[in-house]
């Protein structure tokens, strides 16, 4: 946080109902003029507020009075303890160097003498001649200057940074940044990140931000993939989809019909081996149609960074592949009912012959009934005659 005019005074605390903590410091306002302002500061927003006039002085303000880790034990504060700013894959010395000031000021804010000056000047220029010394410090230092500037420009995550400065490193370790580009290799890195993390960014795109031609950054891309033996995702079509109705200011209801319209494709596995950028803008453009949203092919061409023509062929080629789902599907159903009509038919058959032996089973019965009465009547009759 930064104020125009600051007087230290004491803090007070004091908890709201909604458990908020306020702080209150004794500060100047640059609006009021005023001395002795009250300024508000909320640690949970971290804005910061005149209590005078109202007006927010910081938005974002830093906490720097709690460290970023949590401890639930001793051992474990005593090893997370440290002292300074949180070290870094993506600072040329890891966040671990110390700079000496250019203020020629001591500790109490009083100005060095001639002599002493002098002795600061020539011990800062030394420091910077040993942080800089050999060329791979130079090197990680030109290119993590680049990645931040590149990280402003395209709007990464400090998670992204991360990733590609770990990528960097690698590949200055194995040594193949010697000969190339440094802005080719971090744009390739960027890239690499960004797949890895999930994050929908073209290699046009950041070829065009990072000044690059897009092929030597593609070249940059497969000779990391193939020495770092990394291990690229595919790239998600559902945040592409996503992406390009922004840009295009679609509606919410064409974005969902796109996206069960590619999860269908997805399913059928139609977008293997495509562009996910460009099967998403089709996508996009056949469901604005079902929605009856004007959108032309120039301006869905434009949202997603590809040509007219590769929607055409994209959509002729989702028509055909409909036209051979409903002729497989008609072939699986013809199919079945020539399936369907084989087994009546000897279902029927099974039923005569049931019932064929059925009829021959209650004939030999009638039978073996009638020679039962006839053994009975004569078993009778034999009786008679013996008495």
């Amino acid at each position: 946080m930064v104020l125009r005019t600051t007087n230290t005074a004491i803090k007070v605390e004091k908890t709201l109902n909604n458990k908020k903590t306020i702080t209150r410091n004794s500060v100047t306002c640059f609006i009021c003029r005023n001395d002795y302002t009250n300024i508000i500061t909320d640690s949970e927003s971290g804005e910061v507020v005149c209590s005078n006039c109202g007006i927010v002085i910081t938005e974002k303000s830093e906490n720097i009075s709690n460290p970023e880790w949590r401890a639930f034990t001793a051992e474990e504060q005593n090893k997370r303890a440290r002292t300074g700013a949180p070290t870094s894959l993506a600072i040329h010395d890891r966040g671990l160097a110390t700079l000496i000031s250019k203020t020629g000021r001591d500790a109490s804010g009083q100005k060095l003498d001639t002599a002493m000056y002098s002795v600061y000047k020539r011990l800062r220029t030394w420091d910077y001649r040993i942080i800089h010394d050999s060329s791979h410090d130079r090197n990680l230092f030109q290119a993590f200057s680049q990645l931040y500037a590149l990280k402003d420009k395209l709007g990464l995550s400090y998670t992204i940074i991360e990733k590609t400065a770990y990528i960097y490193r690698k590949a200055e370790d194995r040594g193949l940044v010697r000969g190339r580009t440094t802005s080719g290799m971090v744009s390739a890195a960027i890239y690499l990140a960004c797949r890895d993390i999930g994050v929908p960014r073209t290699l046009k795109e950041i070829a065009a931000i990072s000044n690059t031609k897009r092929k030597h950054i593609a070249l940059c891309c497969r000779l990391l993939i193939s020495e770092l033996d990394l291990k690229v995702p595919i790239a998600d079509p559902m945040k592409c989809i996503v992406k390009i109705a922004n840009r295009a200011e679609l509606s919410e209801k064409t974005t969902r019909l796109a996206m069960n319209m590619m999860t269908e494709i997805i399913e059928s596995k139609i977008s293997a081996g495509k562009n996910p950028m460009s099967f998403a803008a089709t996508v996009l453009y056949i469901s604005s149609l079902k929605a009856g949203e004007k959108l032309t092919q120039h301006d869905i061409a434009n949202a997603a960074g590809v040509t007219e023509v590769t929607i055409r062929n994209r959509v002729k080629e989702l028509n055909n592949t409909v036209r051979r789902t409903r002729l497989d599907l008609e072939i699986k159903k013809k199919e079945l009912t020539d399936t369907l009509m084989l087994q009546n038919a000897q279902l029927v058959d099974l039923g005569q012959t049931i019932a064929y032996h059925q009829n021959t089973i209650d004939s030999k019965k009638e039978q073996v009934l009638k020679m039962d009465n006839q053994l009975v009547i004569q078993h009778g009759k034999s009786k008679s005659d013996k008495h």
